[in-house]
């Protein structure tokens, strides 16, 4: 289980993360799974094709559930996903009007 404040970072690519809202998931980024700061990454691995849409700095992405969400720290060519459905950008709340 991923927790709150857990780093992460891609072993295909320079994209990292933050978890802000954990969730019972395996969280992959470029078609492969994300380790933990301080675990040598796999140095074979490469982009899947079809995980290679980017992540962007500062925004954060959640899964079709809601469930999880992650703060992207350091953007990377790697799609973020989990049980291979991709992360979608979470979109910001509109501010209340002050009229």
């Amino acid at each position: 289980m991923l927790k709150p404040g857990t780093r992460l970072r891609s072993q295909a690519c320079t994209t990292e993360v933050i978890v802000v809202r954990p969730a019972e998931v395996t969280l992959y980024c470029g078609g492969h799974p994300m380790v933990e700061f301080g675990t040598e990454p796999a140095t074979s691995l490469t982009l899947d094709p079809s995980a290679s849409t980017g992540s962007l700095a500062g925004k954060r992405y959640t899964d079709v559930s809601g469930t999880l969400e992650v703060l992207v720290t350091k953007a990377g060519a790697g799609t973020l996903s989990d049980a291979g459905q991709a992360l979608t950008v979470k979109e910001a709340k509109p501010l209340p009007s002050s009229d």
